[in-house]
């Protein structure tokens, strides 16, 4: 709240002696009772703001709110992605079982045959590998074998995966696909399975190459990578959920899977790809 002005309605009512000259009280129209006069400069506007100290207590309990937000805010992020990368995982093992409902339980092939300069894997099409084309290959997902049943793109790229790493090395055009196949499910027989809620069919997957070109000894990269398996001389699960794998098991449920202890590459270690424990993978 401010001074009023002087030169205000108010103001000058405020000061203006009451009439009367007989009044002795009263000289030429000015108040002259002892401290009743207006001092200079009073009637001058005076502004309300905040003090230095004022400023940094606010200061202050912005940083620690924003303190105590961010990681709320950073974790329903990461809850989100994993939330939707299940769904993805979910369609998938869906379009399994009805795949395998049509083939007398027998399941599809991890690769078929070799075509049109390419080869069909489990997820479509991929024109073939060479050190001029890495990162630029032809891609049809609608020649895989689960395409039928799955009807149209969206579940084949995981939000975990950062496309934005330094380091990533792509195989087509864009992304292609970010999910691995059991490798040793591929073309047994379903009613092998002793406990199909035990037996993972599809799971987050990447491996560190140093072997093909743009990457090297010297410069490995992270790739999105086809399939899961326990070959002990090789990481592909990638556990990019707070480090955590998603994994579709054989009847349908989906689970958080931590590494196996010791299996984490150390290539690109922050980068968290290793091995899912085998009993999880292993068919009779």
């Amino acid at each position: 709240m401010s001074i009023l002005e002087c030169g205000s309605p108010l103001a000058r009512k405020s000061h203006t002696p009451p009439s009367g000259s007989g009044n002795p009280a009263y000289r030429t129209g000015r108040l002259r009772l002892a401290g009743r006069v207006p001092p200079r400069g009073a009637c001058r506007p005076r502004q309300a703001a905040f003090t230095l100290i004022e400023l940094l207590v606010v200061i202050a309990i912005v940083a620690l709110l924003a303190a105590l937000l961010l990681p709320a805010l950073a974790n329903a992020k990461h809850s989100a992605a994993r939330t939707r990368c299940s769904s993805n995982l979910r369609q998938l093992a869906i379009a399994a079982q009805l795949y395998w409902d049509e083939h007398e339980n027998i399941s599809f092939p991890f690769r078929g045959s070799p075509t049109n300069g390419g080869d069909v894997w489990w997820f479509g099409w991929l024109e073939r590998w060479n050190p001029a084309n890495e990162g630029f290959r032809q891609f049809d997902l609608a020649a895989g074998p689960l395409h039928p049943y799955l009807q149209g793109h969206g579940i084949e790229l995981c939000p975990s995966f950062d496309y934005s790493f330094a380091n990533l090395k792509l195989k087509a055009s864009g992304a292609s696909w970010g999910y691995g196949y059991n490798w040793h499910l591929a073309t047994n027989h379903l009613d092998t399975l002793r406990q199909p809620s035990d037996t993972i069919v599809f799971a987050d997957a990447a491996q560190v190459n140093n072997f093909q070109f743009p990457a090297s000894a010297d410069h490995p990269m992270l790739e999105e990578f086809f399939y899961v398996s326990t070959f002990t001389n090789e990481a592909t699960a990638h556990f990019r959920h707070q480090r955590f794998a998603n994994a579709a098991f054989a009847d349908g449920h989906i689970e958080r899977q931590p590494p196996q202890p010791g299996s984490l590459d150390s290539r690109l270690p922050d980068r968290w790809v290793g091995r899912l424990r085998p009993e999880h993978l292993r068919v009779p």
